[in-house]
């Protein structure tokens, strides 16, 4: 456990870097993944204010660092339940449950899709970085449904090359409070000046996103649609669908806390149903479904009367 303490120091000219390297140089004991974190906790002041881990600070700037309390992270291999959807020796795709954190951080040591990863794939030197083993794409906690990862270094590099070339199909199905009407929401996406953690639509500075929303069924006060991705920006979805004023049902960010109370749903209703894609070595393409989880499926039958 890091213990809880606060440093200041001035920025001297040899140590120029990002941010989050910077820090990792000065304060060797501390992984970059730790720092990052509290980047991201707004526990890092670049001159006073809140910045970016990808920040270059100039010499003679000043930085106060709050080191907050984290577990370890320990990367050994967990025997967590996969639902495999397809497998072969250069690629894994599973069906997430939600809850289930993609890969480990300050604040989630353990439990991961990566600590199942690495005790399904035992015997397997997955490719990446170390905290995140064979990883090319992530869901959020609390959504379901597709995810893919590498089982070799050829593979992993491909794969990210697809999704970065934005070569991958991915579509989702959400339940929705309102009804958004069949359309392509092109407005783009960047941090939120305030709440650090919270992207936002921002004319000025966010970068490029679209989505293509497509409805499916409509019930009294909620519907269910088709979110395909044609970016793929951080809760694009949901910050879409928010700017839409037709937010995702359950979404504790992004959403209504009164309407989610009041129907006591405790996740966001996004569902990463069907992914397709080359695959990376092998002359053919995959077109994988994962079927709706039973919490939107249950809701989808109470609100519009029948199943998807």
């Amino acid at each position: 456990m890091k213990s809880h303490l606060k440093n200041q120091f001035t920025v001297e000219e040899e140590e120029i870097d990002r941010l989050d390297k910077l820090l990792t140089k000065r304060f060797s004991s501390y992984s970059r993944t730790y720092f990052q974190y509290l980047i991201d906790s707004e526990s890092v002041l670049l001159n006073g204010k809140v910045i970016k881990k990808r920040a270059r600070p100039s010499p003679g700037d000043h930085i106060e660092v709050t080191f907050l309390p984290t577990e370890e992270i320990d990367l050994s291999p967990e025997p967590i339940p996969l639902d495999v959807l397809f497998e072969d020796e250069h690629l894994i795709c599973i069906n997430k449950p939600a809850g289930m954190v993609v890969h480990p951080a300050p604040g989630h040591p353990k439990g991961t899709f990566v600590h199942a990863l690495l005790h399904h794939c035992q015997g397997t030197a997955l490719p990446g970085k170390e905290y995140r083993p064979g990883i090319v794409h992530r869901l959020d906690k609390e959504t379901s449904g597709i995810l893919i990862a590498a089982k070799s270094v050829e593979s992993h590099q491909k794969l990210i090359n697809q999704f970065k070339g934005r070569e991958v199909e991915k579509e989702y199905l959400a339940i929705t409070i309102g009804h958004p009407e069949a359309s392509k929401i092109h407005v783009p996406i960047g941090r939120h000046p305030i709440r650090r953690k919270e992207m936002t639509v921002l004319e000025t500075g966010g970068k490029e996103a679209t989505t293509i929303i497509t409805p499916i069924e409509r019930g009294k006060y909620f519907s269910l649609v088709s979110a395909r991705l044609i970016t793929g920006r951080t809760h694009q979805i949901r910050v879409h669908l928010k700017h839409n004023q037709t937010p995702i049902l359950g979404d504790s960010v992004y959403g209504s806390p009164k309407i989610n109370e009041k129907y006591q749903v405790k996740r966001q209703l996004l569902h990463a149903r069907r992914i397709q894609l080359s695959h990376p070595i092998k002359d053919q393409i995959l077109n994988l479904s994962a079927p709706l989880p039973d919490d939107m499926k249950n809701l989808s039958e109470d609100f519009f009367l029948q199943s998807v």
